[in-house]
């Protein structure tokens, strides 16, 4: 049997695909820049209106700072200052409540943002091509559709209030500032300048620094997902030690690089609170000066003041969403490379409504009896097929030529790494082959629509992955309405009746992580059971025995000649036993079909098979 080779990715997750980003970190930039915006966009309307609420407490906000300056000349005159206290009272409530619901509506926004944001990331995700899968670090995939996302939350209101809002209202402030004493604004707009200089020149490396520390998390998760997988070889190797120190190394960078960008976030923010205290102190200086001059009144430089201390948290506001802008746009960019992964073809509404009732194409066989809703058995054939894993790897089949007539039950020996089953793989189209054509009753299966092909097949894999959920969800996994009788029917024949009566909830009893509440037995019996289940034209079963008792093997066995009369059964055997009842055998060697017979034939006149059936091809 051959699998794909193990390939390690960089550090950095799934690369981009050429010609997916631009080069160097300015052109990364942008690419996220441009991406964070497509996020945004669909909830421009309902941001919009968040702004709107936000911008209306803003303005209550400006009006504060004149209602106080009523107040003190009323005060200065002896006048009473019931209703201007009363004003400025409705003022700062009204405001608060304004920016609540500004607040709440954007954040409302946020969270629409990110689940589109899932929504979109894990359908790509789960449509990827098993190679692009294979070369991916899992864990890192996990955190673009996790914490990637939850970043687009943190940043979304942020950024665009503090874009419309923060600029609108500092823009106003500024000019109520003028207004008010403009030789005072002067000093505070050179004062201010300094922190637009200090942003332009922190704002790229927070991006940077976020960037890496986004990378530096999906390091983490797809270490910690390496050390799960494999939970049992790891303690049984007694090597949780070693795997911790990997992730501790892993954490260790990742605080690293998270260090760096709350530094220059710090600068930022630093700089900015830095600068208006100093803005403040000029002020009073400057204008307890002109006060004293007579240059302008008390009340003016109250005012005034009070417009500053408004400005401060604009400008606050502005250094921030600076720095959420670029925190976004890094996770923007981590979740648009994952989404330029390449992807299987998608099956339009179309073809989905015709794979539910399919019409049998040209050549097909495909349809279901109209009576017992069984798919026609189909024919397998393989013409000069030549395969590689990638470029440059070996080649794992050398010209490999084949035909299975419609039904009956084949198998397919042969030492490791023969590429028994990879001819499973092609079939299944999760690789395309390099030349020549694999086909399926008369027709390359790249002529198939990629959902009716897969639906007429049953597919048992050799480690038998079962998922988290309920025993009923791993059954009905590829057929999720079937009927009562149907379900009992396949229980019987995969012997797994018993078993679904003495669990506590039956069918509906969860089978835990990957199935690990159940033996490998009995998650062998769950495979085939699914496979079965689907009532297919062609199953394909990778050695889907080896893991069962005699008895149970023997039922199984039965079984599955018994549904070898209607339909084709391809099977990858390493038992003896398995195969003697085969109607044909083929023997492959080095990715090359060596011969193909019944088992008496290829024992007179194989060598090969004289040896391995000798041996019980693998063992007893």
């Amino acid at each position: 049997m051959t699998a794909p080779p193990s390939v390690k990715s960089p550090p950095t997750g799934p690369a981009v695909p050429p010609g997916a980003g631009a080069p160097g970190d300015r052109g990364r930039s942008w690419q996220g820049q441009r991406a964070l915006l497509g996020h945004l966009r669909p909830q421009r309307r309902r941001m919009a209106a968040g702004v709107l609420l936000g911008l209306l407490g803003s303005v209550m906000g400006l009006a504060q700072p004149l209602a106080a300056k009523r107040v003190v000349d009323d005060m200065g005159h002896g006048a009473p200052a019931a209703g201007p206290v009363l004003l400025l009272s409705l003022l700062v409530v009204a405001g608060a409540v304004l920016a609540g619901l500004g607040y709440y509506v954007l954040q409302h926004s946020a969270e629409s943002i990110v689940c589109t944001a899932r929504h979109r990331l894990t359908d790509r995700l789960l449509r990827l091509r098993v190679p692009v899968v294979e070369s991916a670090e899992p864990g890192d995939l996990i955190a673009r559709v996790t914490s990637d996302t939850t970043l687009l939350r943190q940043t979304a209101p942020q950024a665009v209030s503090a874009a419309v809002t923060g600029t609108l209202v500092t823009a106003a402030t500024v000019v109520m500032m003028g207004l008010l004493d403009a030789v005072l604004l002067a000093v505070t707009l050179a004062v201010v300048a300094f922190v637009g200089v200090v942003v332009a020149l922190v704002a790229p490396r927070i991006g940077r620094a976020t960037r890496h520390t986004q990378e530096a998390v999906g390091c983490i998760g797809a270490a910690l997902e390496r050390a799960l997988g494999a939970f049992r070889t790891v303690k049984a190797s007694g090597a949780e030690q070693r795997e911790a120190e990997a992730l501790r190394r892993e954490a260790e960078r990742a605080r690293r690089t998270g260090v760096r960008a709350a530094a220059w976030e710090a600068v930022s923010a630093t700089t900015s609170a830095v600068v208006v205290q100093v803005c403040f102190l000029v002020v009073l200086g400057v204008g307890g000066a002109r006060v004293t001059s007579g240059a302008t009144d008390v009340s003016t430089l109250v005012a005034f003041l009070l417009y500053l201390f408004a400005l401060a948290p604009r400008i606050g506001q502005l250094v921030e969403g600076v720095s959420q802008v670029q925190v976004g746009s890094a996770a923007a960019d981590r979740i648009a490379q994952a989404e330029q992964l390449e992807t299987e073809e998608q099956e339009q509404q179309r073809e989905q409504r015709e794979e539910r009732e399919p019409e049998t194409p040209e050549g097909e066989g495909g349809g279901r009896g109209c009576d017992a809703g069984v798919r026609s058995p189909l024919s397998v054939a393989f013409d000069e097929v030549i395969f590689a894993y990638r470029p440059g790897l070996p080649r794992v089949h050398h010209r490999v030529s084949f035909t299975v007539p419609a039904g009956g039950l084949t198998a397919f020996v042969g030492p490791s790494g023969a590429g028994k089953t990879t001819v499973f793989s092609l079939i299944e189209r999760f690789y395309e082959q390099d030349s020549g054509r694999v086909l399926l009753d008369g027709q390359d299966v790249r002529q198939w629509p990629l959902a009716r092909l897969r639906a007429s097949i049953g597919y048992v894999e050799q480690d038998v992955p079962v998922l988290a959920g309920t025993l009923r969800d791993n059954l009905t996994l590829g057929t999720p309405d079937p009927g009562p009788d149907e379900l009992a029917r396949v229980l019987r024949l995969a012997r797994l009746d018993l078993l679904a009566a003495r669990l506590p909830d039956g069918l509906d009893t969860d089978v835990g992580h990957r199935g690990s509440r159940l033996s490998g037995g009995e998650r062998q019996r769950v495979a085939i059971a699914r496979a079965l289940l689907r009532r297919p034209g062609l199953l394909l079963l990778d050695e889907a025995t080896s893991q069962l008792d005699a008895a149970n093997e023997a039922a199984l066995r039965d079984t599955i000649t018994d549904t070898a009369r209607r339909t084709t059964v391809l099977v990858v055997a390493h038992r003896l036993s398995t195969v003697t009842t085969a109607d044909r055998i083929v023997v492959m060697e080095a990715g090359r079909v060596r011969a193909v017979g019944t088992h008496e034939e290829l024992l007179a006149h194989d060598t090969l098979y004289r040896g391995l059936a000798s041996t019980q091809l693998l063992g007893p």
